[in-house]
């Protein structure tokens, strides 16, 4: 029987011809990930299991990139960054993506890929549960623990357990106009709930999926996590070696499932049916349609994440938004500094989308994680109290975005400006024009 996509993957890193879901294996590491939150303990018992002089198994395989409580006057926070910069400067790591530097970046999850790091038929750990985002470029990635990320720095290979794949089908040639990613993995995750694939890969596939943009892929891998997933995978083609390539000049090798593989289960989904989803507080998988949901009074939209602070998510909302006056608080984040220039230079009908954004009253962010994850009070874009908002963001449990009393709904760019311009939750569809979009 052939294997999956990533089945065969863990088989090349740990020596073996074959796996099988079940077997736990010793598998090499091509990239450790870490950030702000999780690098310090990870640091810390790094150097306790292994020693204060111990170096690192391969600094160019480390990748550290503060990112989530960055800007902010909290002591805490800070000093994470500078246990940070000092662990980098001890180990002469060059990958370091050090704040208030030229080579700052902002969130992970979309540096890694512009950094060159996300290359198919490779393994990547991260100690962040969204790493399993790189799943998008054909590799096997997935979010670890402080302890395995310690064990990994001194050794490079992790004891892991093959997953079970299940195999989401995506027919239609395209997405509709007035459809994203984001309504197509709220739609699932609402299907199959928040531990519906538990310990299993998630692999999206079929002609639809070879249809997406890469930053489209990224949006599905990255939030297979809040249905359980161990990974997010999706079968590297020419839009992903155009994507790589343009990146990195280090070689890979891809991999691809055997015609032949055995899935746990299948899905099939027809794009042409699918409509605008939302996620009601306080669940992933608390699904509704937008057009069920309209009319919902709002206090606050939110663009941004490593889920929706993409180029493509802004251009989306843009599209929306533009020559509109917004009736609610209305956040602008871009996931990385590249993201953020890209808002300068790139263009809807003539005009920046930085200044649709500004010429609509948006309040605009430095690239960073900001309100995804709550972070200290000064954090920008923080909910207090009992407020209402719909976010591009991932996840929307109480407390996750600041206050524990607010309620988060989570849509796509599209449902987000759509509804920041009538300040209640609004389908998509009402404003968009295929010529515009």
């Amino acid at each position: 029987m052939g294997m999956t996509l990533t089945e065969k993957i863990l088989a090349r890193h740990s020596g073996r011809e074959h796996v099988n879901p079940g077997d736990t294996v010793w598998v090499d590491v091509d990239v450790l990930m870490t950030h702000d939150v999780c690098g310090p303990p990870a640091i810390s018992i790094f150097q306790r299991e292994f020693g204060e002089n111990a170096r690192v198994w391969d600094r160019e395989k480390l990748v550290i990139i503060p990112d989530h409580y960055i800007f902010t006057n909290d002591k805490f926070a800070n000093r994470n960054v500078d246990i940070l910069r000092a662990f980098a400067a001890e180990q002469d790591l060059p990958h370091f993506y050090d704040v208030g530097t030229d080579r700052y970046k902002g969130v992970c999850h979309v540096a890694l890929p512009e950094e060159g790091f996300t290359r198919p038929g490779e393994v990547l750990f991260g100690t962040d549960s969204h790493t399993c985002t790189a799943g998008a470029f054909g590799q096997f990635a997935t979010g670890i623990g402080n302890t395995d990320a310690a064990f990994i720095m001194g050794t490079g290979k992790l004891w892991v357990k093959v997953p079970e794949t299940m195999r989401f089908v995506f027919g239609g040639a395209s997405l509709p106009p007035y459809l994203m990613a984001k309504d197509i993995i709220l739609r699932i995750i609402g299907d199959i709930g928040v531990d519906g694939a538990t310990y299993r890969t998630m692999e999206f596939a079929g002609e639809g999926v070879k249809a997406m943009t890469m930053e489209d892929r990224m949006t599905l891998t990255n939030m297979a996590i809040e249905a359980g997933g161990k990974n997010g995978v999706v079968e590297p083609d020419q839009i992903t070696e155009k994507y790589v390539k343009a990146r990195t000049d280090k070689l890979y090798e891809p991999v691809y499932s055997d015609p032949d593989a055995h899935y746990h289960s299948e899905y099939f989904y027809n794009l042409e049916e699918m409509v605008p989803m939302v996620a009601k507080p306080h669940s992933p998988d608390n699904k509704a349609t937008a057009e069920e949901l309209e009319g919902v009074k709002l206090d606050r939209a939110y663009i941004g994440s490593c889920t929706g602070g993409k180029l493509s998510d802004f251009r989306a909302a843009a599209g929306i938004i533009r020559g509109n006056k917004l009736k609610i608080d209305t956040y602008i984040v871009p996931a990385t500094t590249e993201i953020a220039r890209g808002l300068e230079t790139e263009t809807l009908l003539g005009t920046p989308l930085i200044e649709i954004f500004r010429e609509a009253g948006c309040k605009i962010g430095n690239a960073s994680c900001a309100a995804c994850l709550g972070g200290p009070s000064d954090t920008f874009g923080r909910l207090n109290q009992e407020e209402v908002c719909i976010s591009t963001t991932n996840r929307n449990y109480p407390g996750r975005m600041g206050s524990k009393a607010a309620r988060v709904y989570l849509a796509s760019p599209y449902t987000v400006a759509a509804s920041a311009v009538t300040g209640v939750i609004t389908d998509p569809r009402v404003f968009i024009q295929e010529t515009v979009i």
